[in-house]
């Protein structure tokens, strides 16, 4: 695993390393008509700030005691948005690359002379026009990217649907269940801002209350500083979670197995503490106005290879026969269609999380888009397939970036009809 590691961080640096040799090109081009001075002050920035990056990338785990994590994971987040701007400017700067080796084909075999495109009356080059564009597009997501940490982050979404289930019994229509997933209390910079989109879930005054897991990223630890603001939200018939694949402490270098032991205890005493019923592959018969209703959640159990699958959806759904209403709490959406949808057929909504809808895409009422969506079918939203329905929450809070980009936090709001 440590060499893996070296090799990965090697390849890294490597391309990083390219990539900053490529956009130069670009900047040279913007300097080319400088002063000196001005060309000096330019490349010492430029190769300054690389410097500075490389060693930062070095001596991160170093700074971890020095720095604060929420002074880390800005700088993080403004080295990974400029690295993105640069790609982005790479891309232009290759386009003109491979039309000026097209024209050296031109000139030097087919002794074909091309001269040199410009735009307007007298103007700009081609080369400088696309380097321009480029740079204008990379500058463009980089001042999105900002936004999306002031303002996105935090940028609580209430969404409703009614969600029409075949035979409901009368006296279990109009039940509302608020859900909420991907907490992430790791990544938090703002606790008045996590504080407002609480207090916006408790003005819905739901029945039922679900939480689909990652309350962390990596320890239970760091929980501990928000189990009162979550442990503020209360429902009549209860808060229901489960565990997602963050909660479970795989994705860190454990001293021993005890001590990753000990970490799933503390994460089990977080949730009892807030007042959650935390449900390991077990159910809760519930009634409502004289009807039942089985609320079920399985561990964590995806289809896709890299994620864990600890779930049990048998044991999770044993006993529950002759219910009328069965409601399942399963983390990762691709559950859903493995091992739910024609085989479970009893279940009626599935509630999921886990995608985040990457925090990054286009989320309207007529297109929604994301990278996520190549790598999970069902990935933000409600599905339904025959009588079987899915939601997938776009996560409370937000991993790795400290923000999000077109796709929101999520408070869903869920009526049945």
């Amino acid at each position: 695993m440590f060499k893996s590691k070296i090799i990965g961080f090697a390849f890294f640096f490597i391309l990083f390393i390219l990539i900053d040799l490529y956009t130069w090109q670009g900047v040279r081009l913007i300097v080319r008509n400088s002063s000196d001075s001005t060309k000096k002050i330019v490349t010492w920035t430029y190769w300054g700030y690389t410097i500075f990056l490389v060693l930062f990338m070095i001596l991160s785990r170093s700074l971890v005691g020095f720095m604060s994590p929420t002074a880390m994971r800005f700088f993080a987040t403004l080295f990974f948005s400029i690295f993105i701007v640069k790609i982005l400017w790479c891309l232009f700067l290759f386009i003109d690359d491979i039309i000026r080796f097209f024209q050296w084909i031109g000139k030097d075999i087919f002794n074909k002379n091309v001269g040199v495109e410009t735009f307007g009356n007298g103007g700009i080059t081609r080369s400088k026009f696309l380097n321009y564009l480029g740079l204008a597009i990379g500058g463009f997501f980089l001042s999105n990217a900002i936004w999306g940490v002031v303002k996105g982050a935090h940028n609580y979404i209430v969404r409703r649907k009614k969600v029409v289930i075949d035979n409901l019994p009368e006296g279990l229509k109009g039940l509302k269940i608020v859900q909420i997933s991907d907490i992430h209390t790791g990544s938090f910079w703002s606790k008045e801002a996590v504080e407002r989109g609480v207090e916006l879930i408790l003005k819905e005054k739901a029945d039922l209350v679900f939480f689909t897991g990652d309350l962390v990223n990596d320890t239970s630890k760091e929980a501990e500083p928000w189990l009162d603001v979550f442990g503020r939200i209360k429902a009549p018939l209860g808060v229901y979670s489960i565990l997602g694949n963050h909660d479970y402490g795989d994705y860190v270098m454990w001293e021993s197995e005890s001590a990753k032991l000990d970490n799933m205890k503390q994460m089990y005493s977080h949730h009892k503490q807030m007042g959650w019923d935390l449900l390991l592959d077990e159910n809760r018969i519930l009634e409502f106005n004289g009807e039942k209703l089985a609320v079920i959640g399985v561990q964590n159990w995806s289809a896709k290879g890299r994620f864990p699958k600890y779930g049990d959806l048998e044991k999770a759904h044993a006993g529950t026969d002759g219910v009328s209403l069965k409601l399942l709490l399963s983390h990762d959406p691709s559950h859903w269609r493995e091992q739910v949808l024609g085989k479970k057929q009893d279940i009626n909504i599935t509630f999921s999380g886990h995608t985040h809808g990457m925090q990054f895409g286009i989320d309207s009422k007529f297109y929604r888009w994301s990278p996520v969506k190549y790598l999970y079918k069902e990935w933000i939203d409600l599905y339904s397939e025959g009588k079987q329905h899915l939601y997938v929450n776009r996560g409370f809070g937000y991993l790795g970036y400290p923000g999000r980009m077109g796709i929101f936090p999520e408070i869903t709001v869920i009526t049945l009809a």
